[in-house]
């Protein structure tokens, strides 16, 4: 099997067994797709015979991503290479899966970015207007924040999947997995004025909607998540000062808000639809850091100097 039908045939399995969305399938694509090119630019073997790619040829690829790639970029990427390999050792395709020899490049995660109560607020209130612009992007914020859904989540949500009356949101995550989500009495309100102008949101000219998006465009189509990002840019700007806020700092700040209120670390996996706890537990380093900044801010002994060493 050639290192092109390869990939073409792993791409396949992510779209049609693993039901991967279309940026995860994408993300593998250009991986494999760079591995191919530096393949042929070696003039190796792999092209032709995928049984070729050996530890040596991987190690001169990593060198090469190196020199302009940071350690984060290297790591996914090989991520990628392994799921790829480890997928043909299972279907036969190769024997051994060279890429486990690599060691994976160590990155440092950073803590999320959040919002304090008081910015988010401010966030979720910034607009302003009884346009049907300004009550759809009240709505969209207050989803974001108020149930942490990815911004992804939040475009894919059709109007039978609200119920109101419950509370409750059908969400369609990653992995096409379904779960269920608490609506806020706040998000509900805004879900409602949203749902009394909605129809106001046509095309200019063919006067068209979709009929079963939630969240639409000023053109009547499903609400776009680059268009989501744009707004979130522009209400944290003008709400709390952050140009630079992402839907997902939003979906960060409702995990936080909810561990320091009280929420078990389970239910909030739960909400967000993580996979594995310790995505979520990403969380308990965020509260950590907001413990230690109210102890070094309000208890005396953190702000009482150390006492000054005798002299002998």
């Amino acid at each position: 099997m050639t290192l092109d039908e390869a990939v073409a045939a792993f791409l396949l399995h992510l779209r049609a067994e693993r039901h991967a969305s279309p940026n995860t399938v994408t993300a593998y694509q250009h991986d494999l797709a760079g591995l191919a090119a530096f393949t042929r630019e070696r003039g190796s073997h792999a092209s032709a015979d995928v049984r070729a790619i050996d530890v040596y040829l991987l190690r001169g690829w990593l060198g090469v991503l190196a020199r302009k790639h940071a350690p984060s970029s290297i790591a996914r990427k090989l991520a990628a290479v392994r799921t790829w390999m480890r997928w043909m050792r299972r279907r036969g395709v190769i024997a051994a899966c060279p890429a486990d020899e690599l060691a994976t490049p160590k990155v440092r995660r950073g803590l999320p970015t959040l919002l304090s109560v008081d910015a988010a607020k401010e966030v979720v209130e910034a607009p302003g207007d009884d346009s049907p612009r300004g009550v759809r992007d009240r709505a969209i914020l207050e989803v974001l924040y108020g149930s942490g859904l990815r911004v992804s989540e939040v475009c894919g949500l059709d109007l039978h999947a609200i119920d109101l009356a419950a509370g409750t949101a059908r969400v369609l995550g990653k992995g096409s997995k379904e779960r269920m989500v608490p609506l806020g009495s706040k998000c509900i309100a805004a879900l409602q004025g949203w749902l009394e102008v909605r129809g106001r949101m046509v095309h200019p000219k063919r006067g068209t909607q979709d009929p079963r998006a939630l969240f639409l465009a000023v053109t009547g189509k499903r609400m776009y998540v680059r268009a989501v990002h744009a707004l979130v840019q522009s209400y944290g700007a003008l709400g709390a000062g952050r140009a630079d806020l992402h839907p997902h700092a939003l979906r960060h700040t409702c995990a936080t808000h909810m561990l320091d209120g009280g929420a078990d670390l389970r239910a909030i996996q739960e909400m967000l639809g993580h996979a594995s706890l310790s995505t979520t537990q990403r969380y308990t380093h965020v509260s950590m850091e907001h413990l230690m900044r109210v102890y070094d801010a309000a208890h005396p002994m953190a702000r009482a100097r150390p006492p000054a060493p005798t002299r002998k």
